[in-house]
């Protein structure tokens, strides 16, 4: 499979990567075939967050990695810390009890809890989930130091951040901030649209992320794509809707011209973006895996992008 150098660094993995989120519904049998599977099909990054199934996916995955055929070290496993959830206060809702939290305190003890889930010594990278606004440069600052120092961490990033903020946190950390994982997907482009309608009027000209891909090739830091086949932030899929029949007639004419499927050409649309992007799959399905796991060694076209971006409802100024 195609290789992506992260952030910059001598650190390359495989450009498509798995997410667990939806481990947590698995045996840990069945985590272990989904692990082999996705392993033989040239992945061998592992994405994770500590709030995923509560943390029930991370402990799925710690006890499938001990039943599958692959060692720790041929895996680069990352997880995602910062955000919490806490039962006892959420009142019957989703949002009292859930907070983001970046304290020294809590960043540390949730590294711990993750590394006994997941039964490893060290995560390859550990992301901020998405920002807080109580974030105190300085105390996460002491909370990467002391991880890394301890080799509890070997690297570090973002996830969901914007431009700024990124600048704010590695203003202060002695860390180079490799990764920003953030959505992006042929439905979902405002980071692309907002680029081409500079100095427009239009709905696509709105800038919501401060010109984040441009920072991100600037500062050479890998957009890790999470939710590449969804429109909206949870609304669905594109691939097989009716409400993109556009969209998926032009990935299907691409794919026969490749001999591949609508999947793997909505992933190798994001790996051709030269911003450098490392695309998370959310599937359990050994098969739907290995069908968007074909996209990472097709390049496209200018022309062929260009196709793909116009037919999912874009346009040009």
């Amino acid at each position: 499979m195609k290789q992506v150098r992260l952030g910059g660094s001598n650190w390359q993995a495989s450009s498509v990567a798995l997410g667990i989120m939806r481990m947590n519904v698995l045996s840990p049998e069945k985590a272990a075939v989904v692990l082999d599977s996705a392993y033989n099909d040239g992945i061998n990054f592992i994405d994770s967050a500590d709030i995923y199934g509560q943390g029930k996916s991370e402990e799925v995955f710690g006890e499938a990695l001990k039943q599958s055929g692959v060692n720790r070290d041929q895996l680069y496993i990352q997880s995602k810390i910062g955000i919490v959830v806490d039962p006892d206060r959420s009142h019957g809702s989703l949002v009292f009890g859930r907070r983001y939290d970046f304290s020294k305190e809590h960043l540390l003890g949730a590294v711990d809890k993750i590394l006994e889930r997941l039964q490893i010594d060290y995560l390859d990278s550990v992301l901020l989930h998405r920002p807080d606004p109580l974030m105190e440069v300085d105390d996460v600052a002491a909370a990467f130091d002391e991880l890394q120092q301890s080799g509890k961490v070997r690297h570090f990033g973002v996830s969901n951040f914007n431009p700024e903020q990124i600048a704010l946190l590695q203003s202060g950390i002695h860390q180079h901030l490799l990764i920003d994982q953030v959505q992006f997907s042929v439905a979902h482009t405002g980071m692309v649209n907002a680029g081409m309608h500079t100095n427009m009027e239009d709905d696509r000209s709105i800038d919501h992320d401060g010109s984040l891909l441009p920072y991100l090739q600037r500062k050479q830091m890998t957009l890790q794509a999470w939710s590449p086949f969804q429109y909206g932030m949870f609304e669905g899929t594109f691939i097989d809707s009716p409400k993109f029949k556009d969209l998926n007639d032009e990935l299907q004419k691409v794919a026969d011209h490749y001999h591949t499927n609508k999947n793997a050409i909505a992933v190798a649309w994001l790996l051709r973006h030269p911003v450098g992007v490392q695309v998370i799959l959310g599937s359990m399905n050994p098969e739907h895996i290995k069908e968007s796991a074909a996209g990472a060694d097709i390049t496209l076209t200018r022309q062929e992008w260009y196709n793909i971006y116009f037919a999912a409802g874009n346009d040009l100024p």
